[in-house]
């Protein structure tokens, strides 16, 4: 082999194996004899590849390829992190102002969770599971969700161009979107048909749960008597926010629990008790609810609190952290998953609605629906389920005594 192969696969290994050998999150493969039969396999091919590829390769290039590919397959909130990404994070780098309002992952390109209400993105009709394939030409491809978050910020006015695929169309949709400043508005509310208050969750920041309560006590005052709450493509905000927005809605009992590496699930409790809301309500989802709002919506799906309406959820539940490497370099890894009740994972899953919805297929630059399929199946359904309880009632009131 090379003397260069062999230098790039010991200082490309080397944080590997060192976080490995120090009982980091890859503690549990260390004590396994395959692992080093695998970083065995793994020079065999690094050296095959300098010396047999018809020409000069970057081996530096290899190794961060290599090395990416390692923790993208753990799950799609992992990911190998360069010397700046990991500066970024660690001193909390402000970013420019202007925004396309976009919440990413990284799935081989730049992945949508969701586009934000009255976004320069959702405006433009992207959806959940549009893939980015480059931003100003510059290609998504195996690049990491916080490079991608920092390539699509910039400031208030300027031009970003991006290259969609959306499905199986395999021709790339190319347009312009202009960044702007986004609103700090998290929660909206109106009273629509048959005495029914819609709220609608934009972000789970920090006040939300205090919000809903004021807001469902206003729109109760204005005469609903049932309620939607709408978390469709609601993807950003605190964890901690989502739980207590569901212990609103829930009386007592184990609302989620959270496991942590090598440790026992915990339970996380409601505690409102007699002063839960006890408003009948359906919640809208769709592929874009995730994270704070994917864990509000299983903590009230689990106690049958509400009815889940519209479209699989994202399957986005985990917690994670920086773990920085000896070169500078970094993982960025879960540290926790958040579970059903039951013990279900709800990272990687998702949540099945109650009632699912067909959505049309729409191709990247065509116009959205103008009718909103899935809130009009969750009145419908909202309607017809006072309209039987209202009958049951009366029939106990005429039953003799």
């Amino acid at each position: 082999m090379k003397s260069r192969a062999r230098l790039i696969i010991l200082f490309g290994t080397l944080p590997i194996v060192t976080f490995t050998l120090l009982g980091g999150f890859l503690g549990r493969a260390s004590a396994r004899e395959d692992t080093y039969q695998h970083l065995r396999v793994f020079e065999d091919v690094v050296s095959l590849i300098a010396n047999n590829y018809v020409e000069e390769v970057d081996l530096d290039s290899v190794m961060q390829g290599a090395l990416r590919g390692l923790s993208g397959s753990l799950d799609i909130d992992s990911a190998y992190l360069s010397v700046e990404e990991v500066k970024q994070i660690e001193t909390r780098e402000e970013q420019p102002e202007g925004e396309l309002g976009l919440e990413i992952s990284s799935a081989f390109y730049i992945r949508v969770i969701a586009a934000r209400d009255e976004s320069p993105a959702a405006h433009a009709g992207l959806l959940p599971g549009d893939y980015i394939r480059t931003i100003d030409s510059q290609t998504t491809r195996g690049m990491s969700a916080i490079k991608g978050a920092q390539l699509l910020r910039g400031e208030p006015g300027s031009i970003v161009r991006l290259s969609l695929l959306r499905g199986q169309n395999q021709e790339p949709y190319d347009i312009q979107l202009t960044r702007r400043r986004m609103k700090d508005s998290n929660v909206t509310t109106r009273i629509l048909a048959n005495n029914t208050g819609y709220i609608r969750v934009i972000n789970f920041t920090v006040g939300t749960a205090n919000k809903l309560r004021e807001v469902q006590s206003e729109l109760r005052e204005l005469g609903a008597t049932r309620l939607v709450i709408d978390i469709r493509s609601t993807a950003g905000g605190s964890y901690e926010e989502g739980i207590a927005a569901a212990k609103l809605f829930v009386g007592s009992g184990t609302l989620l629990k959270r496991a942590e590496y090598d440790n026992e699930p915990t339970a996380i409790e409601a505690t409102a008790g007699e002063m839960a809301i006890d408003t009948p309500l359906a919640l809208l989802i769709n592929n874009g609810t995730a994270h704070a709002a994917e864990l509000f919506a299983a903590g009230l799906s689990n106690h049958d609190r509400a009815d889940t309406v519209g479209q699989k959820t994202a399957g986005l539940a985990s917690q994670q952290k920086l773990v920085k490497l000896p070169d500078g370099t970094g993982l960025w890894i879960p540290w926790a998953w958040y579970l059903h009740e039951s013990g279900e994972l709800i990272h990687g899953s998702g949540i099945e609605p109650t009632l699912a919805v067909e959505l049309p297929a729409v191709e990247l630059g065509e116009s959205l629906p103008t009718v909103d399929l899935i809130l009009e199946r969750a009145l419908e359904h909202l309607h017809a389920g006072i309209i039987s309880r209202d009958r049951r009632v009366a029939q106990l009131v005429r039953a003799p005594a």
